[in-house]
């Protein structure tokens, strides 16, 4: 039996990015793969304000993964240290318009001054009451699903009493709705390993622009896209 069709909301409420393409974009021009994620890295901040204006309330950014770590060891020493040097930059001007910021996946493999400055920025915006911006670094879904397994096992919650409710209070996104609309940039079609509980019933929009050149226009357009299809509730 197949379901009603309902139209979703004009905007949605969560929106998930995989911010791909960064290396291709600095190569394409001739300039260091790290350059690409520095402009990448400035590309976020953007975007979320830019999502949080058109009135999404929650965003989340995909930018390094658990199998990320796998990539040359002078890109990943660049990678971290572009994110210390700009976190500052970021949480300045995210804290400024009253965003809440997260951070989802694990942080034990940061060095710890890293580490106790990004608790830091999460303890400092946690009170906040715009839009929430959740950065994915370090983060892996299957990992998130495993850990969330593990500590529900220890929590002593007997097995009749799990439910989908349940289980989502131990994930890294405790607290924030499942993905409305998931967005990946770079030509690329596949979910990477990214929110595969949350994703379940996401809208999905891919686009073959790189993520340094995703502007406000090209949030307009998925926004716009987001807000043609229709949802099927219950049913294939």
């Amino acid at each position: 039996m197949q379901s009603a069709e309902t139209p979703v909301s004009s905007v949605p409420r969560h929106v998930a990015i995989i911010m791909d393409g960064n290396g291709r974009w600095a190569t394409a021009r001739g300039l260091p793969r790290l350059e690409g994620h520095r402009v990448g890295l400035e590309k976020a901040g953007d975007a979320v304000l830019g999502l949080a204006a058109a009135g999404v309330s929650f965003i989340t950014l995909f930018s390094f993964s658990t199998e990320n770590w796998k990539r040359p060891k002078e890109e990943v020493a660049g990678i971290l240290r572009l994110l210390a040097e700009g976190l500052e930059r970021t949480v300045k001007d995210l804290n400024a318009q009253n965003i809440v910021i997260r951070h989802l996946g694990r942080l034990d493999r940061l060095a710890p001054p890293l580490r106790h400055r990004v608790k830091e920025v999460v303890e400092k915006t946690k009170d906040n009451t715009g839009a929430v911006a959740s950065f994915a670094f370090d983060y892996g879904g299957r990992a998130e699903i495993l850990n969330a397994t593990k500590r529900l096992m220890k929590s002593g919650i007997k097995a009749e009493d799990v439910e989908e409710n349940t289980f989502a209070r131990y994930l890294y996104t405790a607290g924030i709705p499942d993905v409305d609309l998931l967005v990946r940039t770079g030509g690329e079609m596949r979910l990477s390993n990214f929110l595969l509980w949350q994703s379940s019933y996401a809208e999905l929009y891919f686009t073959d622009t790189l993520w340094p050149d995703f502007s406000r226009g090209d949030i307009e357009k998925a926004l716009a896209e987001y807000a043609r299809r229709q949802r099927r509730f219950g049913g294939l």
